[in-house]
């Protein structure tokens, strides 16, 4: 697990919370429930092989910036949910499997990820586990469709918005909503009722300091590859959301978090569940 959620010990009710990190060698960690509802936390992931470990130029604290810390924490109330434990910079699940190894700076932010060239033997194990995780996602989602027909998955990431230093000026709030809803890949037209009561539940939710700026398609589109799979295989039942949060519930160029902030979005991911299956309802 990430150094800063070791160090984070919130607690959304009455018992503290556990954190306790996963296994070096985990891949995912998937959990099946009874719901038509999934969410996905695919860039929470930290940890990276020896192999890469020797190859890589960045050091934790970069690597941790481009990644998605705490994703993992605001999907727990999902009894369907899925969390990739491997970095990004070992494989970017999100990525088609061509540029899931960033291999070139502009791949990377602009970053020099290799101190020397990654052998194509490294490349090819990690490429294999982009090719297992996909695997295991269709087969996962074809249960779901199995036993409730429709089915939404929330891919929940997070992203940087203060880019040019730590003291350095936010992107505009024009360019940079607290919550981003990505639909590129879907049909929106189809889906309408499931996306446009998710993003009313997201608005209406009682956050602390005031209702949070929830927009679609500014700061992403939602152009990963999971939700483009997704909708690809699943074309008839399958929606995905790619959800995006401003790093505003962290410190994004320390890693430290802001549990409050955290708390509040996870009790409001956990507000829209009854609302996306009752969207879904309405969709049939």
């Amino acid at each position: 697990m990430d150094a800063p959620a070791e160090a984070m010990n919130m607690n959304p009710g009455p018992e503290p919370l556990n954190l306790a990190p996963c296994a070096a060698s985990d891949w995912w960690t998937q959990h099946r429930g009874d719901s038509p509802v999934v969410a996905t936390a695919i860039h929470d992931g930290h940890a990276v092989r020896d192999a890469v470990q020797r190859l890589c130029a960045l050091d934790e604290a970069e690597r941790l910036r481009e990644e998605d810390p705490f994703t993992e924490f605001l999907i727990r109330d999902f009894s369907n949910r899925i969390v990739v434990h491997r970095s990004r910079f070992e494989v970017d699940i999100n990525r088609p499997r061509a540029g899931a190894v960033y291999l070139r700076p502009e791949q990377a932010w602009g970053l020099d990820v290799w101190a020397e060239e990654p052998p194509q033997a490294v490349v090819d194990a990690s490429l294999s586990m982009h090719d297992e995780y996909y695997e295991m996602l269709k087969s996962f989602l074809a249960g779901i469709e199995r036993c409730h027909g429709r089915f939404v998955v929330l891919d929940v990431h997070s992203y940087n918005h203060r880019r040019a230093g730590r003291k350095a000026e936010a992107a505009p709030a024009a360019d940079a909503p607290d919550i981003n809803i990505g639909t590129i890949s879907m049909d929106r037209r189809k889906w309408a009722c499931v996306v446009d009561d998710f993003m009313a539940a997201l608005r209406s939710f009682d956050f602390p300091g005031g209702s949070l700026d929830v927009r679609e398609n500014v700061a992403f589109q939602g152009r990963g590859e999971q939700t483009r799979f997704i909708h690809e295989h699943f074309p008839e039942t399958g929606c995905a959301i790619a959800v995006e949060f401003k790093k505003f519930f962290m410190e994004e160029w320390t890693g430290e978090p802001r549990p409050e902030a955290l708390v509040a979005l996870r009790r409001m991911l956990a507000a829209t569940l009854p609302v996306l299956v009752e969207a879904l309802k309405a969709e049939r």
